[in-house]
């Protein structure tokens, strides 16, 4: 049956979109307004999209707070350094996988399927990591995500569809395998650098186990593990001043909430700089029309 432009089996459908948009949309819009939310009119366990009063005055404290700033700076540290070395290690191993005559290059691309299909598991990681003298340190957590074998794919995959002409072309010239590389092959990877970008760095700036396993020292903490202990301690607070005396206790739901805001913050400032690149990106390997 049609009903002008569109059929029933259309309106369902868009019915079924449309709550199912809500359903993911409205938590984040809950967040939004409790974090916002004023803590002298916050009325716990109200669901509320507007806030009754509007301020900013949680964030103001959390920004305020020397452990929440500590922990921001060790996860961008750790997701910036992370990246890059991550980048570099992903697609030069990539690009020797794309060699043929490379001796042994069976062996290095059925480690990566290998890494794919298997996990050491938490134990032997913890213990490959605590004897190579990496506890309490940000090399537990850069080392151990430095390379991941679907990363190293998806690279693989890209590279392989840029000509062999072009390299052929560049040794004629008198480039060497690592000018290549840095001047011919990276340039035309923009797009899946970009792509792999973003996988990349929200996957350290995520992290979450490796933190919790490997850094005791509360210095060294990240940004996941600070909002874990918000999220758990119930007791916790942040003071609008900062600390010191005279300070006001705010409610730990919104202090919760405003954190989680921030935590994500990043990236979503982030996605729409690479947005570009990523239709373009996901669609590598993909077949040809």
């Amino acid at each position: 049956m049609k009903l002008g432009r569109f059929s029933l089996f259309d309106f369902v459908m868009y019915f079924i979109i449309t709550v199912v948009v809500l359903a993911c949309l409205l938590p984040f819009i809950y967040v939004l307004s409790v974090s916002f939310t004023a803590p002298e009119v916050y009325v716990p366990f109200e669901f509320t999209l507007i806030p009754k009063k509007f301020s900013i005055q949680v964030y103001l404290a959390i920004l305020a707070d020397g452990a929440f700033l500590q922990s921001l700076k060790n996860t961008v540290y750790v997701t910036v350094v992370g990246t890059v070395i991550s980048l570099f290690a992903t697609f030069a191993y990539a690009y020797g996988l794309t060699k043929k005559d490379m001796p042994f290059v069976k062996l290095f691309m059925g480690l990566v399927i290998f890494g794919l299909l298997f996990d050491p598991g938490i134990l032997p990681n913890y213990i490959t990591v605590r004897s190579l003298g990496l506890i309490d340190t940000f090399g537990s957590l850069i080392w151990t995500a430095v390379m991941i074998s679907w990363n190293v794919i998806i690279a693989k995959s890209f590279l392989d569809g840029i000509p062999a002409e072009i390299e052929d072309a560049a040794k004629i010239d008198g480039c060497s395998h690592f000018g290549t590389f840095f001047r011919i092959i990276l340039p035309l990877a923009t797009a899946s650098i970009a792509v792999l970008t973003l996988f990349i760095a929200v996957n350290q700036w995520n992290m979450y186990i490796r933190p919790m396993m490997y850094i005791n020292d509360f210095q060294k903490r990240t940004i996941q593990v600070y909002l874990k202990t918000l999220l758990v301690d119930a007791t916790t607070a942040v003071g609008s001043g900062g600390g010191g005396d005279g300070m006001n206790i705010l409610p730990s739901e919104t202090i919760r909430l405003a954190t989680v805001v921030l935590a994500m913050l990043p990236i979503v400032i982030v996605y729409p700089f690479v947005q570009r690149y990523f239709v373009k990106g996901v669609m590598i390997g993909s077949v040809k029309g």
